[in-house]
């Protein structure tokens, strides 16, 4: 059966989204077909869209924060059923067979898919999946509450993971991941401390809000030392300052998939053990502990929902820095 939908497509990097009528066929052996309810706007959309993440599958549909209901199944796929509430990351398929996916480093595997990016995504009424790849949805959540969940949330969750148990916690750049990272944050007893553009009064007070016990300008130097942080703001410029914000022995972690160019530092800054790391996409493993772990903290998301045809605005939004929590797209 062929299903005819309506799209937002990215036909060239560095052009706005155009509305298109798309053809879609059942699903394949392992995939899944999703009726997507919603899709966040997440933050490497605007890499992919921008063109500071290259060579994209073009003509191609954005979107990898995706919550649905699965319209079909296709052969061999038995853990799900039709009608079940799912979400679809950005991490969209692995060979299954490489070192990296046999030892559990999935996040790396050299042939890996990506939803919205070398996948067509969720800025559409359907999509295919590999089921392998899809997460049951828990909690209360709504569809527009739960999308930032799949990749803000994951990500976040990752990043919070390889900081390792700081006590006091650095996050620079209070956005969509930063808004949930600090609430799982707290609910583990640590102290968060947040970083945003220079002058922007309603972000700091948006942290407060999430239990923030210190919020600032990226620039600034906080009130203690840091055990660690976390760079969510895709400045390479941060990451000197971060390091400097951090004790001895403390971790640096970079969360974005794509950052402008580090600057030259001092070694000073490194020095004593600091630690540098990144983030590479995300695991299954994370998405069932992060998905479990939600609502139970429980994670409350922040969304501002935009029509499917209002995704050129969303974008802007986000990428004019003119969004509180996440920009989410309902379908």
């Amino acid at each position: 059966m062929t299903r005819r939908m309506q799209a937002m497509v990215l036909e060239r990097a560095g052009t706005p989204l155009v509305r298109r009528e798309m053809t879609l066929a059942d699903p394949g052996a392992g995939e899944v077909l999703v009726e997507v309810a919603a899709c966040g706007v997440c933050r490497t959309d605007l890499h992919v869209v921008d063109g500071e993440l290259d060579r994209p599958a073009l003509p191609l549909v954005p979107g990898h924060e995706v919550v649905g209901r699965i319209a079909a199944l296709g052969p061999g796929v038995e853990r799900f059923e039709t009608g079940q509430r799912v979400g679809v990351p950005w991490l969209g398929w692995t060979c299954g067979a490489c070192d990296y996916c046999r030892s559990g480093q999935e996040n790396l595997c050299p042939e890996a898919r990506f939803t919205g990016y070398t996948l067509n995504g969720g800025y559409g009424r359907y999509l295919l999946a590999d089921a392998r790849y899809c997460f049951p949805i828990h909690g209360d959540y709504s569809d527009a509450e739960a999308a930032p969940l799949l990749c803000a949330g994951l990500i976040g969750y990752r990043s919070l993971v390889m900081a390792g148990e700081a006590r006091r916690l650095g996050l620079y750049g209070f956005g969509a991941a930063a808004h949930i990272v600090a609430q799982v944050a707290g609910h583990q007893g640590r102290e968060v401390y947040a970083f945003v553009r220079p002058g922007d009064a309603p972000a700091k007070a948006f942290a407060r809000e999430l239990g923030a016990v210190w919020a600032g300008d990226s620039g600034a130097a906080p009130p203690e030392e840091l055990d660690a942080a976390i760079l969510y703001a895709p400045v390479g410029g941060l990451v000197p300052a971060a390091l400097k914000a951090v004790r001895p022995g403390g971790t640096v972690v970079c969360a974005g998939i794509y950052m402008s160019d580090i600057p030259s530092f001092p070694y000073e800054l490194l020095w004593r053990e600091r630690k540098l790391v990144s983030v590479a996409n995300l695991t299954r493993r994370d998405g069932d502990a992060f998905l479990a772990l939600a609502p139970r903290v429980p994670v409350r998301t922040r969304v501002e929902r935009f029509r499917l045809a209002e995704a050129n605005e969303a974008l802007t939004r986000l990428r004019d820095g003119r969004l509180t929590g996440a920009a989410v797209l309902e379908i």
